[in-house]
């Protein structure tokens, strides 16, 4: 029997009893088997010991160009987009657009690298990477995203969103800007509406928008209502331009913090409305003190990612681009504390997070990319609970990181496992 490229034995997997036997040629999985069959080792074994192995993970919200400008920007905005309330987000976007008036693709390129390497790392397979796209930025972060796609093309496919965060009427020449980006090769179409100064310019910003996705045949990510204002009602205008164009399940909703304030009435309706149109929703609760009702919003059938959101910049002071550090984090925040409201988390950094974003789940069964980690724990609860890098993260049937940690004890008795 020729042996496989890859065999991953005594692998425990989510839903399934037992230890299982994974195998993998030219790859792609080519067998999923309980216990362990009569197969040669192949050029590359890994005894898994019991750990779960799993779908690798999607980050759906990463503002890439931003990562660790949090000293640059000094520390006013992030006071403002976490103070009680979120009343005072917008100014803190506008003191945070001062680090963008001399930044260079070169800057960009600097600071985004070593966090994709902690993505390869930590077994982060796909992003959806936000740019800035304004008259201060320019083109600088688009055009170092689309670097850092090709690079890291095969190890973390990265979805580039041309991202107006100033906003598109109050800002001249953003949209002019938004098209060369599109011209350039960008993925997603962005937007942010509701930081308009009236409904009315939000309204138009929301069409301009998806008009332009539309057109290009591309997908929309907007970041709608991250304020903790109850009136704001970006998220619907979102939803109903999707239908309107016939572009439902193309479009995806990030942040939209004011529905944790939305009366119940209401929110009941924006979910249908939501679930009518295809529209996903990414939420990163540990970035700000309001965060959507996730859990309420996924068990409506409404899709749900977590997303990484910030790494060391003007929102957030912290993250390694760790989607278990992430999925912790809003075990406490969503108050979820049952397996299978953890087993719910883990889907929305995997198999939700791909969904949300337009990307095919890499699902385990024969056939589908041999795209896996084995991670550090032998239930999602234990791998959650030390939210440690995977002890191998494994792309198209190839070990592409293994991580190992000891830790020397002295006078200490021994204790099993």
């Amino acid at each position: 029997m020729r042996p496989p490229d890859l065999l991953i034995r005594n692998a425990a997997l989510r839903g399934r009893a037992g230890r299982w036997t994974l195998a993998a040629t030219a790859g792609h999985l080519t067998l999923i088997a309980r216990d362990d069959p009569a197969l040669p080792d192949a050029a590359t074994t890994i005894d898994a010991d019991g750990a779960l192995v799993t779908e690798p993970f999607v980050d759906a919200h990463l503002h890439l160009c931003k990562v660790r400008t949090l000293d640059a920007a000094g520390p006013a905005a992030l006071a403002h987009y976490t103070g009680d309330g979120m009343g005072a987000a917008m100014a803190a976007i506008e003191g945070a657009a001062a680090v963008k008036r001399d930044q260079t693709t070169e800057d960009v390129l600097a600071r985004a690298r070593p966090v994709l390497r902690e993505s390869v790392r930590h077994g982060v397979r796909a992003v959806q990477a936000f740019a800035d796209v304004d008259p201060k930025a320019d083109l600088t972060g688009v055009d170092a995203l689309l670097t850092l796609r090709e690079e890291f093309h095969g190890l973390v496919e990265i979805a580039v969103v041309a991202f107006p965060q100033d906003g598109l009427l109050r800002e001249p020449g953003t949209e002019e800007l938004l098209v060369e980006a599109i011209r350039r090769g960008a993925d997603v179409v962005g937007g942010i509406p509701w930081i308009e100064w009236t409904d009315a310019d939000a309204a138009e910003h929301v069409n301009r928008v998806t008009d332009l996705a539309l057109e290009h045949g591309l997908r929309v990510a907007m970041l709608v209502d991250d304020a903790g204002d109850p009136g704001l009602r970006t998220t619907e205008m979102l939803a109903q331009a999707l239908l309107d164009r016939r572009m439902a399940g193309r479009g995806s909703a990030q942040h939209a913090r004011a529905m944790a304030l939305y009366p119940e009435p209401y929110l009941r309706r924006l979910t249908g409305l939501c679930r009518a149109a295809g529209l996903g929703f990414v939420t990163d609760p540990h970035t700000g003190p309001l965060h959507l009702p996730a859990l309420t919003l996924a068990a409506a059938g409404v899709p749900v990612a977590l997303g990484q959101d910030d790494i060391e910049d003007a929102y957030y002071p912290f993250g390694r681009h760790n989607l278990l550090e992430v999925a912790f984090l809003a075990a406490h925040l969503l108050g979820a504390r049952t397996d299978p409201d953890l087993e719910r988390l883990y889907d929305m950094v995997t198999v939700d997070a791909a969904r949300v974003i337009g990307r095919p789940a890499a699902r385990l069964e024969p056939g589908a990319p041999a795209d896996l980690v084995v991670l550090d724990g032998r239930t999602v609860r234990e791998a959650l609970t030390r939210h440690a890098p995977p002890r191998h993260v494994i792309v198209g049937g190839r070990v592409v990181a293994s991580t190992t940690t000891t830790t020397e004890f002295s006078g200490i008795p021994a204790v099993k496992s």
